[in-house]
Order: structure tokens, then C-alpha cells, then sequence
């Protein structure tokens, strides 16, 4: 049976069958989504939680832990990371890839839910998560800024406008606001003043929440009306909070601009963002981790012009930074070589076939398996990305090789003189079987890549069906469209053919010589078949030490033309100092001629440190890459002092939760918190010593400074001092507490109590803190804790005689109830606000205060300045990257070194996390992948050829191609990367295709003919030189522009190209002489029955075999 016959004999039904696959193929292309890659991003949730002024510490504790054992209980997370700083703390869950990360996030906000009982009271609302991971570069930045507003008044408009409505467009998962914070009211307390009137700050406190509450009031109905109960809305600015009655004293009022300064401010005033060096609010845009980037960044962008005509007229919004542009012109480039390596592919071929003619019929078969692909592409879910253009690239090597094989053979039965008709009928019969083993055989090279883990299966696997999608429409085009244009479309020969050309007399020429010269070689080869056989074992063991020694790594390092910066200082600097410094790194970058914009941000969360972006010009517009521009401002940097700047490239592929100043992760664990900070240390700076490793960079911040208050607890008991009490009196003074809210009707904003600027400046303010003294009072026939009231003037405020008539809760009986309800006051001002002030509301009796030092002295010490957690264990991350021309297997020597030089217990463990993880884990499985690979082919080929014996002889070309890749490779200072290993996989299907080639050729002339296995397979490499050198050189061109790498993502192609390209060099010198010698070799072990001819593809063969028989 022809497969081909129908459709030769119906050429519109065909040309029109053709049409319709190239037109669909169109279609898809133009419907398909764009990314950077293929979607392979881990569904990552961060949970966020802030108490101002609590230290990280307590963050841990408090808030971080509760959390931690909750969310732990979620299936499918696979890490947990935390880390909290002063104030804040954010826990980040990585969940496995097949997680829907909507399923995830609504059980965390159960999680969240069910933690709320074992949150502090301080906790003043619910922590909220993200659907985004805080370690991923932001897709979008905007910067806002403004000659006549103020950052806070800038914030407010991007709070109220920009922020929600960012938010809320699709593929958006995480909208971050730096530079500034939402407008407040700030009371800064005057101590001297409140100890003057023994008024204390929990006193003002109460005062504010209770001048404050905003509640239902009901109504009055009667008379047919009902009516609205409304009493003054809550004060909204300064001005109306300064005349706020407090307290009573000799029945004059104290009013809060008695006792504090009342401004209009900013909830928090240690922030600092910058935009070109010019202050500006910072707003980071980070997509949900299945998002489109492509998509969601057009959508927000798209929403900008709206948003801009919504801002005050006098406030400019400008797209700092947008991760896109890279993407985009990485694509175009990559469409553009896909186009080239078609036009070489087609040229090398019109330089064989010396004809115009038959050039068009592969051109033609080659397009139409391309297009058809992005039809197969859109029907399942795929994205143009690189990694899809980069196997469509390679496909036109490979789906040319098809119609080469049966225009090849067709040509060369036309030469001997039959009719285009016959000849393409009879050359596509003849070479089907050849075109389905090459075909089938190049899919199930794949095979063991679809059943991968992680993120390098996922890369995998749209890479290899995109790829196997263009081999198999191929396929189909080869045994239909190709034959009926070979009857339609070629030249008659024999008498009817034209005399050739000038150029193609040369080319034949050329030609000939060649075949000469490969026949010599070939006959010295089968004559010396003891010495080629050496040669292929030297080759084979060659390919085994090579794979062992060839630096390897994870991903090719990108230059996506995006820095990121990570500014670390002293860890108790002062804002005002690292603003300072910030504003000298900014304007050193932004100073380099590669350099586009900068943006740069400080404070809040960040205690000493900073975090910086750098966009640089188009690669068009510069000529150094990322790495060479960090290079070049590492030693201006260096001059900026008391600060340590780490810059690395931008990454599209990323794994992990954990923010960090490099690429590369190695994380400590340990149960005991002293080892794991001292070792740490060490550790760290062992690794700095490496000459493979750079930016070695630690997240542990032990070394900030803090105030140590050591309370002598029996004296505080005797005076009346509570841990509450002390700890409130601290916190209204230092801790920019949020005492009252104020709401309206586009956002809620905050009083902010704190002491005045001026006294806050050293360690010595501490000596001026008053604390109330407590006493048990019974009202109503309750116990309650109330503060003590001083029966005399403001002189009696100081020492311990304030509190001497205070007692214990179990000696409260009813003879002193009605002596204490005089004067003892309620706890709570406000009992339905959440942490409620212990405070007197306008009370007209001085408080009793005791000065804090009277029960506590102070001392300087080291204290973290942020807490990490990794799986519910205490943890420290050390961050590096990779010296040029360093692996990471190089990079995981010299840990394992540095960690046995310094000693370090087995108490602390360390192990690779985030993509130096997902990096070891994908080199872990390399060399089953290549042998899985090997043993799926030598089946499929069994199958084939029902032989266990010839497809060894198959398989024996593939060590030459791996020796070829991995030179190639360390020739050009290339890692083994992923790349890389896509490149072999590809060499294996195209190398078996010289052997196909030959076996297919001589195994049909020994069963159709009766040759011996010599004569046989000599004949069989001299008539397919031509299709195997044709096919060859197609597949070099096909992957020529990938290995030269021009353009944006060329770092990305190379490795490929440059593998692919030296193993077929190499395949060619050594597989054409050791594939007929290994098949002799293997020949005399195949058992030939005596109805072989029935395998036969040849109608002859198979008649004679029943007369042999019958003989």
C-alpha cells in the first residue's frame, strides 16, 4: 500500500488540505499569548502582618510563629519562609507546581483566620497575603512625583487612585507602595510638659480615643419622620486636634497643644524613595505567578493614561521601569533568526538540488510544518515564548529532513530516466519506512523529558512538543504534499531534461569530489575495522569523562537589561544617614552612559538597607552587557563608605521565597539561635575568601544596636509598675504609635502619638520616661486595675512616694470600695477598640508617675534587626554569585570546603535553597534523563527494524556527537546548562539519522536483493551521502544564527546552537565511517530466518519469497 498514491492523484485536494493547515497555523500565531518563557513559576502566597515599633524579635514571636504553625498545616507547600524586621513581617509559601494557586490562597486566608486567636492584641488588623512572590523582580515600576506636593500628599493619590485600581487588573498580584506613607496627624508629646501636669501619655491616648469614636448613634421617629442621629465627625487635621481638651487641672483645661506639637504629617517619616535621584513615591507592580507578563503589563499600562488624568494636575506619573521592553525585543529577535535559519535552510538545500524547482518543494513542506505548529501550539495552551521559538528554530533543521529524504529519492529515480508520476510514487514508497523511523524515533527522544520534575520539566516539556509537533506535521506533509509536488512540479529527465548551469556544474563538482573522497575514507574504514572500533570505544569513554568534568550549571545568566540592587549599611543607622547614602548611590548609577533610569528606596521595614532597579538602555543603544556594567560601577560604588552594594542581572527563571542580594542560595538551619547566628558568620566569611564565588551576602542582621531596659521587677511590683504599663509608656514615646483612626470616604488614616523629634535623639531620652503607677480599685464590685491618682500637687509626680498606697487584688474588701470609687478610674477608655488605652479620660487629678529609672538602668547592646524563619526552623540565608567562568558545581565545592576549614558542628545544617536547589536538582537527573532517552529510542527502533541488534548499531553514533557538544561547549566557556542538555537531546535524534539512513538502505537491499552485508552497506553510504550531507548541513544552518547569538536573549540561544552545531561536526567525521563498520560487526549476530524477504518493502522481493520457499 502507497500511502501517497490519493494524494498525488488529487493535487487541488491536496495543494487546498495544505493551504488549510498553513492558514489555521496563521492563525494560531496571531491568537497565541507572548512570555519570556513558558509558565514555570512556583504558585508562591505571601502573607503580610505589621505592628509599628515592634521589634523583630517580637515579630518573630509574636506574630511570625503563630502564623508559621497554621499555614503549615496547608497540603501542597513544599517551603515556608519568613522573615521579620521592626514592625513587620511577611511570611512567604511556596506550594508545588501543580498547585492552583486560587485553591492555595483561599486556604490561607483560613489559615489566617483560624491564627487571629494567637495574635497579639497589638495586631490592630488581620495580616493579608498576596497572590505574588516577594523575591520576584517587579514586572512594572511607576514612579509619581510632583515639584509642589509633598511625598505624603503624593502617597494619599497613589493610595487612593493608582494603588486599587492597579490592583484590581487582571494577572496583577502584588502592588507595593515605597518612598513615603499615607498622611497622618502626628501628636508629638512634650515629656517635660506632661510631667509638669502629671499627666501621663496613656492619659492623651485615652483622651484622643475617646474624642475619636465614630459610632452608631440610632435614631428618633415620631410624628410620621424618623430621623438621623448624627453627632461632629472625628477631626481630620491637626489644627482640629490641637485645642483637644486632655485633662483638668485647678479647673482650667490642658489642651494637646499643651503637652505635644500637633502636625500634619506622615505615619511614617523614615522613608525615602527616589527616581533619578529626584524624590518620588515608588510603586512596584508584581504579577501573580501564573500571570502573562506580557498581558498584564498592557493592561496596566493600558490603564495609566486614565489613571494620570485621575491624579492632581501637578503630579506626574512616569513608567520607571518595565521588564517587558527586554522581552519583547528578545522575541523579535528570536522570530527574526527563526526567519533566517528558514532562508539558510532552504539555500543549502537549492545548493544541492541545483534547481529552482525542487527547492520550492521542501521550502514549501518546511513552512507549512511551522505554521501548522502554532495551530498545534494554540490548541494546547502554549505561549510564544523563547524557549518555543528556540525549538522552532531547530525544527527547520529538522522538518526539512523529511522532505529532503523523499525529494532526494525521487530526483534520483527521475535522472534514471522515469516520469515524474512514477518516480514520486515509487521514491515516496521506498522511503516512507525511512521518513516514519527518523520521525518517530526523533518524538520518542522526548519521551523521558515529559515525566521531568520541577521547573526544568516544565521548560522541557512545551519545548519538546512544540518540537515534536513540527517533526510530526512534518511528517504527514513529506508523505503528501512532497510527493505530489515532486510529480507536478520537478523537470523530466533523461532526454527531456535541460543541460545543467554554470553553478550547478560547479556544485556538482564540488560535490564529487567530496563522495571521492568520503569513498576512500570509507573503503580504509571497512578495511580496518579493528582500528575503528578503537577509535569508537576511545570516543565513547572520552564522552563519559567529559560529561564528569564539564563545568555545569542551571539556566544561561540572562541580560534582560534590568538590575537589581540590594544596599546594605551599618545595621543602626540612622534614616537620615542612609538616605544620604542612598542619594550618592543613586547618582553614581544613574551617571553611567548604559544607564536608562534608577530607582532606589529606603526605610520602613528595610533597618539599614535599601533596595535599588536599574533599567539600561536597549541593547541597541549600548555595548556592554549587564555584567560588564556592574562590573564597571563596583569601583565607584566602593568609594560610597559604611555601605555594601550588591547588583546582579534581572532573572526570568527564579525559585524560592526568600529575597536576597544574589542569585544563588545556601541556607543554615539550626535549633539554637546563638550557633546559628556565630557560625553564620563564619561561614560567611570563609565564602568571601573563594575566588569562585562574588556578592557574598548574609540576611542576618544580629548586629543592629538596641537599648536594653533591664526592670527590676520587685521594685516595679512596689511602686505599682506593670510590664503593660512600662511597655505602653515606652511605645507612646519612641514606636510612632497608631492611636486613633480617622476614616473618610476614600481611605482610613492614623493619629500618630510619639515624643517630639528632639527628644528622641540618644539613648539618654529613656532617663526622662514617666511611667503611671497601677493600683486595684473595686468598682461595682469588681476588681479592676486603674492608674493611681496623686493626692497632691505636680511635685509628688516623682519617686516611688506616688505609689505608696497602692495594693494587692486580693486584699480589695468592701470597706475600702467606697473610699477607692472616688478616685479610681477605669482601665479602658474606649472597652470596644482593640487594645484599648489604660489611660485617664480627662482626668482632673494628677497621675501618679514613677520615672522608668527609679526601677530599670540601661544598657547598649547587639540586637538582630531581623529574624528569619525556613520551615518553621530558625534559619539564615547566604546569597552569592557565580565568578566568571564558575560553576555551580565549583560553587559547591568551595562551600563544602569553607564549611570543613572553619569546623562547623552538625548542629547547623546548610543546604542549597531556591534556584541553587531547583539547579542541583536538575543536575541530579541529567544522566538518567540521557540514558531513559537512549533506551526509549532502542525500542522504538526494535520495533521499527524487528532487530535488537541494528539499533545498537544506531545508538553507536551517539557518543561522537556528545564528545562534539561538550567541547564545543568548554571551546566557547559555556556551561552544561539546561540549554545545553536540550542541545544533546536534539543531537540524538539528529545523528541516528545518518544510521537510519544507511541501515534502512542496506537492511532493504540484503532482504529485496540477496547483497551480502559488505556490499550492502557500502552501497547503502554511498547513495545516501548526499541526503545525509544535505540533512546535516540543513539542521548546521538551521541552528547557525542561535550559536552566532546576535540581539537581545542571544545568551539565551547560544548554548544550544554552539552544542548542537559542534556535535554534528563531530558526528560527521566519525559516524560516517564507524556506522557501516559497527553494522558488519553486529551483522553476523542477527539471526536471519529463512521468509526474511517477507520484511521486504519491495513488491519483487516479497513475490520470490513464496518460490524460494516452494523450491
Amino acid at each position: 500500500m502507497n500511502l501517497s498514491l490519493p494524494f498525488v492523484r488529487r493535487p487541488i485536494g491536496t495543494v487546498l488540505l495544505t493551504a488549510g493547515v498553513a492558514l489555521a497555523g496563521i492563525a494560531g500565531f496571531f491568537a497565541l499569548p507572548v512570555s519570556p518563557l513558558p509558565q514555570v513559576d512556583f504558585p508562591v502566597v505571601s502573607v503580610r502582618a505589621s505592628i509599628p515599633g515592634a521589634s523583630p524579635d517580637t515579630m518573630a514571636a509574636s506574630v511570625a510563629t503563630p502564623l508559621e504553625r497554621h499555614l503549615g498545616t496547608i497540603a501542597g507547600v513544599n517551603e515556608i519562609t519568613s522573615s521579620s524586621s521592626t514592625g513587620s513581617t511577611r511570611v512567604t509559601l511556596q506550594f508545588d507546581l501543580n498547585r492552583n494557586i486560587d485553591g492555595a490562597a483561599r486556604e490561607v486566608q483560613a489559615a489566617i483566620n483560624a491564627s487571629r486567636v494567637d495574635l497579639p492584641a497589638t495586631l490592630r488588623s488581620n495580616p493579608t497575603y498576596r497572590k505574588a512572590n516577594p523575591a520576584a523582580a517587579p514586572v512594572l515600576i511607576l514612579a509619581l512625583t510632583s515639584k509642589t506636593k509633598t511625598p505624603g500628599q503624593i502617597y494619599e493619590a497613589v493610595s487612593n487612585i493608582v494603588s486599587q485600581r492597579l490592583s484590581q487588573v487582571d494577572g496583577v498580584g502584588d502592588v507595593e507602595i515605597g518612598g513615603g506613607s499615607l498622611p497622618a496627624v502626628r501628636i508629638e508629646l512634650l515629656p517635660f510638659a506632661l510631667n509638669r501636669y502629671g499627666i501621663s501619655a496613656e492619659d492623651v491616648r485615652a483622651a484622643i480615643q475617646a474624642a475619636n469614636a465614630n459610632r452608631p448613634k440610632g435614631d428618633v421617629r415620631g410624628a410620621g419622620r424618623r430621623l438621623q442621629i448624627y453627632t461632629q465627625t472625628p477631626a481630620l487635621h491637626a489644627s482640629e486636634y490641637a485645642p483637644m481638651v486632655v485633662a483638668w487641672r485647678n479647673g482650667a483645661a490642658v489642651r494637646l497643644q499643651d503637652v505635644a506639637q500637633v502636625v500634619d504629617g506622615v505615619e511614617d517619616t523614615h522613608t525615602l524613595g527616589l527616581f533619578n535621584g529626584e524624590p518620588a513615591i515608588i510603586v512596584l507592580v508584581t504579577r501573580e505567578p501564573a500571570a502573562n507578563v506580557i498581558a498584564t503589563v498592557d493592561a496596566v499600562r493600558a490603564l495609566l493614561p486614565e489613571l494620570q488624568a485621575e491624579l492632581p494636575a501637578d503630579v506626574t506619573l512616569q513608567v520607571a521601569t518595565d521588564s517587558t521592553n527586554s522581552i519583547r525585543a528578545s522575541l523579535r529577535e528570536g522570530e527574526l533568526t527563526l526567519v533566517i535559519s528558514v532562508i539558510l535552510v532552504v539555500l543549502v538545500v537549492s545548493l544541492f538540488l541545483r534547481s529552482v524547482r525542487a527547492t520550492l518543494v521542501p521550502a514549501v513542506a518546511t513552512v507549512v510544518a511551522l505554521l501548522g505548529t502554532f495551530g498545534v501550539m494554540y490548541l494546547l495552551g502554549f505561549s510564544l515564548n523563547n524557549l518555543s521559538l528556540m525549538a522552532l528554530t531547530v525544527a527547520t533543521g529538522f522538518v526539512v529532513d523529511d522532505a529532503i529524504v523523499v525529494l532526494e529519492n525521487t530526483s534520483r529515480h527521475i535522472e534514471a530516466g522515469m516520469t515524474r508520476m512514477q518516480a514520486a510514487l515509487l521514491g515516496a514508497r521506498e522511503v516512507g519506512f525511512t521518513v516514519l523511523s527518523i520521525s518517530i524515533s526523533l518524538v520518542a527522544v522526548f519521551i523521558p523529558l515529559l515525566f521531568m520534575a520541577g521547573q526544568a520539566g516544565r521548560l522541557f516539556r512545551e519545548f519538546a512538543v512544540t518540537l515534536s509537533a513540527a517533526v510530526l506535521i512534518s511528517l504527514v506533509i513529506s508523505l503528501t504534499t512532497t510527493p505530489m509536488m515532486c510529480a507536478w512540479m520537478l523537470k523530466p529527465g533523461g532526454a527531456q531534461a535541460r543541460p545543467p548551469g554554470r553553478v550547478a556544474r560547479g556544485a556538482e563538482r564540488a560535490y564529487q569530489w567530496t563522495l571521492r573522497r568520503y569513498e576512500a575514507s570509507l573503503d580504509w574504514a571497512l578495511a580496518n575495522k579493528g582500528l575503528v572500533m578503537l577509535i569508537l570505544v576511545a570516543v565513547i569513554g572520552l564522552n563519559a569523562y567529559l560529561f564528569v568534568v564539564v563545568p555545569k550549571g542551571y539556566f544561561p545568566q540572562q541580560d534582560t537589561g534590568q538590575l537589581n540592587g540590594g544596599l546594605r549599611a551599618d545595621q543602626s543607622i540612622s534614616t537620615k544617614a542612609m538616605g544620604e547614602k542612598l542619594r550618592q548611590v543613586v547618582g553614581i548609577v544613574h551617571r553611567d552612559p548604559a544607564v536608562a533610569t534608577v530607582v532606589g528606596f529606603t526605610g520602613g521595614s528595610r533597618a539599614g538597607g535599601g533596595f535599588m532597579f536599574v533599567n539600561l538602555k536597549p541593547a541597541s543603544e549600548r555595548t556592554e552587557s549587564g555584567n560588564a556594567v556592574i562590573a564597571r560601577l563596583r569601583p565607584q560604588l566602593a568609594q560610597v563608605t559604611g555601605l555594601s552594594i550588591f547588583l546582579s542581572p534581572v532573572q526570568d527563571v527564579r525559585s524560592g521565597g526568600r529575597q536576597s542580594n544574589a542569585n544563588y542560595q545556601y541556607t543554615l538551619k539550626s535549633d539554637n539561635l546563638p550557633d546559628l547566628r556565630a557560625w553564620a558568620t563564619k561561614l560567611a566569611d570563609a565564602l568571601k575568601l573563594q575566588p569562585v564565588l562574588t556578592d557574598v551576602d548574609t540576611d542576618q542582621q544580629d548586629n543592629g544596636v538596641q537599648t536594653m531596659v533591664q526592670v527590676d521587677r520587685d521594685s516595679a511590683r512596689r511602686l505599682g509598675l506593670t510590664s503593660s504599663s512600662i511597655d505602653a509608656a515606652l511605645y507612646d514615646a519612641f514606636g510612632q504609635r497608631q492611636v486613633a483612626t480617622i476614616y473618610t470616604e476614600l481611605n482610613q488614616y492614623h493619629v500618630v502619638m510619639e515624643w517630639a523629634p528632639e527628644y528622641t535623639q540618644g539613648p539618654n531620652a529613656l532617663g526622662d520616661i514617666y511611667v503611671p503607677a497601677t493600683r486595684i480599685s473595686s468598682i461595682g464590685g469588681q476588681a479592676v486595675a486603674t492608674e493611681g491618682t496623686a493626692s497632691v500637687g505636680p511635685g509628688a509626680t516623682g519617686g516611688s512616694g506616688g505609689t505608696s498606697n497602692t495594693t494587692s487584688a486580693g486584699s480589695v474588701g468592701s470597706s475600702s470600695t467606697a473610699a477607692n470609687a472616688a478616685t479610681a478610674l477605669p482601665v479602658s477608655a474606649n472597652p470596644g477598640v482593640k487594645n484599648a488605652s489604660t489611660g485617664n479620660v480627662l482626668s482632673n487629678t494628677p497621675t501618679s508617675l514613677v520615672p522608668l529609672a527609679a526601677v530599670a538602668h540601661f544598657a547598649e547592646e547587639s540586637a538582630p534587626t531581623s529574624v528569619n524563619h525556613q520551615d518553621g526552623e530558625l534559619a539564615t540565608t547566604i546569597s552569592f554569585n557565580l565568578a566568571d567562568r564558575a560553576s555551580l558545581g565549583d560553587a559547591r565545592a568551595a562551600i563544602a570546603q569553607a564549611e570543613a576549614d572553619i569546623g562547623m558542628p552538625t548542629t547547623v545544617r546548610g543546604e542549597f535553597a531556591g534556584s541553587a536547589l531547583a539547579a542541583q536538582q536538575s543536575n541530579s537527573q541529567q544522566a538518567l534523563l540521557i540514558v531513559a532517552a537512549i533506551v526509549v529510542i532502542y525500542i522504538v527502533l526494535g520495533i521499527l527494524y524487528e532487530s535488537l541488534v541494528h539499533p545498537v548499531t544506531v545508538l553507536s553514533t551517539l557518543p561522537s556527537a556528545g564528545v562534539g557538544a561538550v567541547l564545543a561547549l568548554m571551546l566557547f566557556h559555556m556551561q552544561f546548562s539546561i540549554i545545553a542538555l536540550i542541545g544533546v537531546f536534539l543531537l540524538i535524534g539528529i545523528v541516528k539519522k545518518n544510521a537510519i539512513l544507511i541501515i534502512d538502505f542496506a537492511l532493504e537491499a540484503e532482504r529485496s536483493r540477496g547483497l551480502t552485508a559488505l556490499a550492502a552497506v557500502r552501497e547503502a553510504c554511498l547513495l545516501r551521502f548526499r541526503p545525509i550531507l544535505m540533512t546535516s548541513l540543513a539542521a548546521a544552518l538551521g541552528v547557525l544564527p542561535l550559536a552566532i547569538g546576535f540581539g537581545e536573549g542571544a545568551e539565551l540561544r547560544q548554548p544550544l546552537g554552539v552544542a548542537i552545531i559542534g556535535g554534528l561536526i563531530a558526528s560527521q567525521l566519525l559516524t560516517l565511517l564507524t556506522t557501516p563498520v559497527v553494522y558488519l560487526l553486529l551483522d553476523k549476530l542477527r539471526r536471519r530466518s529463512a521468509d526474511e524477504r517477507h520484511l521486504s518493502r519491495s513488491t519483487a522481493a516479497r513475490d520470490a519469497a513464496p518460490e524460494a520457499g516452494g523450491a
